[in-house]
């Protein structure tokens, strides 16, 4: 029994190839990743370009805790919990701003935006036991950051940042990131939200998969042939050059890169073409070299999932929340380039709202597709999904990263390893048994 519950045998319900229905719709379970995952290891909250300025702030959210994501008046980024110290009453009621003060309507208490309590209503009724610096906002226990990328735990104890993104996804974010000639994003450009009713773990599945675009999107791929001659099929088929691509730590890609190269479809061959292309072309060149430059433009940023809840994908940062067992929520953050001309950024806006804007022509296919699998999963006779495409069939790159075809279910299976490791833990437990130390809270200057 954990909090009241009975043990769940995880390894039963995570095979190598195929997993049990239940982990989409059992209520402790999703109790359990919650605790396990989202209380316990590192959780992506928010961009540090977000908050340019002192007071900028924005609320975002660890698992299901309120958490204000700003910048003190000294430069830090802070994660404070919205929590009043006092009566528990949330201190932020917007979704963004600037503030030197947040103060709690309940009874008055009034906070700075570096956390310390700044004065207290009738402080003359409390007595000499009361100190004011024992009452600020609480901090999150861990904060880090890399290269402006805001990350949370909400356990004193675990492995670094570091080490939960490895080598192989720090590189993959700089792939994102230097497509900048100045090497940082802006992050201000607006949110798409949406909701669907089904399981969270469905949007990181299937962002990570290059089986379904070929039939779920078929007739947004259509369009674009039409319109343009471009056959995206080409690039989903079983055919294709490109990989899947496991980095570790339930961190997964699709790697489109040897496909980039095979067919000569690099980024800077076209770009002289484009409006504001040239000078792009030339300010890569200028800051990364001709090799490093090309190198990144023929990535062209990445397709990646930063375990559990981050997704890179075009232009944008997707970010998951799960609400409950068959509800979720999902925020799409388009990207803008520092050091850029205005024209390729409007470019890269024009691109994202093609596919997934409110009238975009392909995000709501996959929305109706995780809401029908959540109720195909009723239906309980054979309660296993099969996961065993490729299976077998997988290799080691030189780098160290398993690869398979761009079709197969590597990445999945990659997912639902780490998912049943973290999950596997025991309540209560330190995080990551045998690699756990304790961090103290930290702030960071970007």
């Amino acid at each position: 029994m954990a909090n009241g519950r009975v043990k769940i045998d995880y390894s039963a319900l995570v095979k190598e190839d195929r997993i049990h229905g239940r982990v989409y719709t059992d209520p402790d379970i999703f109790e359990e990743e919650i605790d396990k995952i989202f209380y316990r290891g590192w959780i992506y909250v928010g961009h540090a370009s977000e908050i340019p300025q002192p007071g900028d702030f924005r609320l975002t959210t660890l698992g299901r805790q309120s958490v204000i994501m700003v910048r003190a008046e000294d430069g830090q980024v802070q994660l404070l919990m919205n929590r009043c110290a006092h009566r528990a009453n949330a201190v932020c009621q917007v979704e963004r701003g600037n503030a030197k003060m947040f103060r709690c309507a309940y009874h008055g208490w009034t906070y700075r935006n570096n956390g310390e309590l700044a004065s207290v209503t009738y402080q003359d009724r409390y007595g000499a036991w009361f100190r004011k610096e024992d009452f600020g906002l609480r901090k999150v226990p861990r904060m880090a950051m890399y290269r402006g990328f805001v990350f949370g735990s909400l356990s004193p104890v675990g492995i670094t940042l570091d080490e939960h993104l490895g080598q192989p996804v720090k590189e993959q974010l700089d792939f994102f990131i230097d497509l900048s000639p100045e090497g940082e994003l802006d992050v201000t450009a607006g949110v798409h939200k949406y909701g669907y009713k089904a399981n969270w773990k469905f949007q990181i599945e299937n962002g990570m998969d290059g089986y379904h675009p070929n039939f779920v999107h078929q007739s947004f791929f259509a369009n674009i042939q039409r319109r343009t001659g471009a056959k995206l099929t080409d690039l989903f088929h079983s055919g294709s050059t490109s990989l899947t691509r496991d980095l570790g730590n339930g961190h997964v890609m699709l790697d489109y890169r040897s496909y980039n190269k095979a067919n000569q479809q690099r980024v800077q061959s076209l770009l002289p073409t484009r409006p504001g292309g040239q000078a792009y072309l030339d300010a890569m060149i200028a800051r990364h070299g001709q090799e490093r430059a090309e190198e990144i433009l023929t990535a062209g940023g990445t397709h990646l999932l930063v375990f559990p809840n981050l997704i890179l994908i075009g232009v944008q940062l997707r970010v998951i929340r799960p609400v409950t067992i068959g509800e979720t929520e999902v925020f799409l953050y388009p990207t803008l380039l520092k050091g850029v001309p205005s024209q390729v950024n409007a470019a890269r806006l024009r691109g994202h709202e093609t596919f997934y804007g409110p009238a975009g022509g392909g995000a709501t296919d996959d929305l109706e597709m995780f809401e029908r699998n959540q109720v195909g999963l009723s239906a309980q006779v054979d309660p296993w999904l099969v996961l065993g495409r490729g299976l077998h069939q997988e290799s080691q790159d030189v780098d160290g990263t398993r690869v398979g075809q761009i079709t197969d279910e590597l990445t999945q299976r990659s997912i639902w390893q780490q998912w049943k490791k973290m999950m596997s833990q025991e309540v209560g437990g330190e995080v990551q048994r045998g690699r756990a130390r304790r961090v103290t809270t930290s702030t960071a200057r970007v």
